[in-house]
């Protein structure tokens, strides 16, 4: 598979230099950290905490920290969800602007930024089963208003969707990147069916991963791709969570097999489809307690074990 497509001079191609251009992480940072980390803990003492703690250090270039953690939700609706699917969308992100949501409770208790960002919910990407769901301006758009979504000093960020009844299009790009059959990558029966006519319509564009996205992903896709490379460029470390921002990943990696590296798989689903995905990703979640709940809840979770790890690295040496 072709990774990048030709130079064009169209909207995507201030995307694909970015993608191409990406700096590596700090191994100074990395190698500090280990040296504090065997005096404080031992040889292996502080497990996956330590992990942890090197990744903080490694992508945000400095002693780990986090003092700025925020959860972004992009809010999008699909021309192929059904009508209750694409209306409980608002509903969602109107449950969470009020405070009342399973997400809102987490990020209150442990003091972590939480952002919904509604993409034009009223005007619902195209039915990818007909046509493309975006046209090449609008999804550079889109991935450009993603990008600013990482602003504000922040120091760690989850990226997740507030989405329902769309798990159609995530499978479609994972069908279309990695093969295989619609069943594997969707995670219910009725998706199959949307998932397979796409494919059908859109499946030669494969040859170029940003095209996969404008025609398969929504504007929450889209979006997210652009949080993943501003973090990057930013020297933010992320936490993905759901579906969709595996999607977004996949089509980066694909651009970049190094795009990702600074991300982490904040949670496991407890699906056989997003089991497929993370490795298809070559991710393991950070935790796995078989949630379906795809609003941020586990990338909020994962973003209190870095926090822990980062306060448990400023411990004072031993004597």
């Amino acid at each position: 598979m072709t990774k990048s497509g030709p130079v064009t001079g169209l909207p995507f191609d201030d995307i694909r230099a970015v993608v191409a251009s990406l700096s590596d992480g700090d191994e100074r940072a990395v190698d500090a950290v280990r040296s504090r980390n065997l005096q404080l803990f031992g040889a292996g003492g502080a497990g996956r905490l330590g992990d942890l703690c090197e990744w903080l250090a490694e992508w945000s270039g400095k002693s780990p920290s986090v003092t700025r953690p925020l959860v972004a939700l992009f809010a999008g609706t699909h021309g192929a969800q059904d009508e209750a699917a694409r209306a409980d969308v608002p509903e969602q992100v109107s449950r969470i602007a009020a405070g009342g949501a399973p997400i809102n409770q987490i990020c209150s208790a442990q003091e972590l930024g939480l952002k919904v960002f509604d993409l034009a919910l009223a005007y619902p990407v195209g039915d990818i089963t007909q046509e493309a769901a975006l046209s090449e301006r609008d999804c550079a758009a889109t991935i450009a208003f993603g990008m600013e979504a990482v602003s504000g000093g922040i120091d760690l960020m989850v990226a997740g969707s507030c989405v329902s009844g769309a798990g159609f299009s995530p499978a479609a790009i994972f069908l279309a990147l990695h093969g295989g059959t619609a069943a594997q990558w969707a995670g219910n029966n009725d998706d199959v069916a949307i998932v397979e006519a796409a494919i059908a319509l859109h499946g030669a564009a494969s040859r170029d991963p940003l095209e996969l996205l404008r025609r398969l992903g929504g504007r929450e896709t889209a979006a997210i791709a652009g949080a993943i490379l501003a973090s990057r460029v930013q020297h933010v470390p992320m936490f993905l969570d759901g579906p969709h921002a595996m999607a977004a990943a996949a089509v980066l990696k694909a651009l970049n097999p190094h795009a990702i590296a600074h991300c982490l798989l904040a949670q496991g689903h407890g699906t056989d489809a997003c089991r497929a995905m993370a490795d298809a990703l070559e991710m393991q979640p950070l935790l796995d307690f078989s949630m379906r709940l795809e609003t941020g809840e586990g990338g909020a979770l994962a973003m209190t074990m870095a926090k822990s790890a980062a306060a448990m690295h400023g411990a004072e040496l031993p004597a």
